[in-house]
């Protein structure tokens, strides 16, 4: 089989530490290209890794000839318009998660996937709960849970609690759009486990409203929350309650909890531990992963394989967007002071 050919735009911490090594791992996969933020940034991350050819503008490397499947490695601001741009100019996409700053986007991204069947467009999966996820399931598909009934999660951090600190991008709108904290990374998950939200209400608060952007050096209005307070119906009937926080010191470790008619999971998303009981048990007992279960770390290679040999991607654009209509919900709810439904209608022009 002739070599796969890949651009990579957005070449930034994730992208060295994980998926250039992962690609550099698989026989017949070569990097060819690289655009990054600066001519010199990309200059040094070819020199690092061998890379042939340094663009200094993303739409030659989506469009280039001998460039076969693009990697986008950018902020969530340009995610949109590098898939759509790769995608209609014939090659494969893998997106770096969050999708995209907000469901529009995602919703013009889906549609371009959907317009291009024979090309793979994949999202880069939460590397939280990746070990226990197929147990996960396996254990719920055999109705361990039964009917699902309460869905708990919590991403607590004290990332943000500093006032004096200066903007992150992750708090910049116009860079992350309306994705905030773990939200979507959870949202993710449980929509793998026990499937997508069917209405949503929530309160936020941004306890900073104004940082210093580091790179004008003046203040900037945060619109990016700090607190996220959730209440939830999924389409299974079960209801959700949801806590993400940036500004909880000494917070206990995060978690998703599931509890239904005949059983509960409680999965610790620090360290992989899985306790559970069915109705008859006295308590809780540990789970341990069965290690052919366990699933490690092998996104680049999932994302070639499909190129390869076809079959369905995980996360697909279809599961992005259904986490990106998620958290925008959220936003809404907070906003208009009422419980959204979803799917999510298009807001008004």
């Amino acid at each position: 089989m002739a070599d796969l050919r890949v651009g990579i735009v957005g070449a930034g911490g994730i992208v060295r530490s994980r998926h250039l090594p992962g690609l550099r791992a698989i026989p017949g996969v070569r990097v060819v290209a690289v655009c990054n933020r600066t001519l010199e940034s990309g200059e040094a991350v070819a020199r690092a890794w061998d890379i042939p050819v340094v663009r200094t503008r993303w739409r030659e490397v989506a469009r280039a000839d001998d460039v076969d499947a693009v990697l986008v490695g950018t902020w969530p601001d340009l995610h949109a318009p590098i898939s759509i741009a790769a995608l209609e100019a014939g090659k494969h996409v893998f997106c770096q998660a969050r999708m995209a700053r907000t469901a529009a986007e995602a919703r013009a991204m889906l549609t371009a996937a959907d317009a291009h069947p024979g090309q793979v467009a994949m999202l880069c999966p939460a590397p939280d709960g990746m070990r226990g996820d197929r147990f996960v399931r396996q254990l719920i598909g055999a109705g361990y849970l039964g009917a699902p009934c309460e869905v708990y999660a919590a991403g607590l951090s004290s990332g943000n609690a500093d006032p004096n600190a200066p903007l992150h991008w992750r708090q910049d709108f116009a860079r992350q759009g309306y994705n905030t904290l773990t939200l979507g990374l959870w949202a993710e998950i449980i929509h793998r486990w026990v499937g997508p939200h069917s209405r949503v209400s929530a309160v936020l608060k941004t306890h900073t409203p104004s940082r210093v952007d580091p790179e004008t050096g003046r203040p900037t209005r945060v619109r990016v929350a700090e607190s996220v307070a959730i209440a939830a119906e999924l389409r299974s009937g079960a209801v959700g309650c949801y806590r993400f926080s940036g500004v909880a010191r000494h917070a206990p470790r995060n978690r998703i909890e599931l509890y239904g008619s005949e059983g509960s999971l409680s999965y610790d998303l620090a360290t992989d531990e899985i306790t559970g009981g069915r109705a008859r048990d006295a308590a809780a007992a540990p789970l341990p992963v069965p290690a052919e279960l366990a699933r490690r770390w092998s996104v680049e290679g999932d994302w070639v394989r499909a190129i390869r040999e076809g079959g369905p991607v995980e996360p697909s654009f279809g599961d992005g967007w259904l986490y990106m209509e998620l958290t925008e919900a959220v936003y809404r709810s907070h906003e208009q002071g009422r419980a959204i439904t979803l799917p999510l209608a298009p807001e008004p022009a």
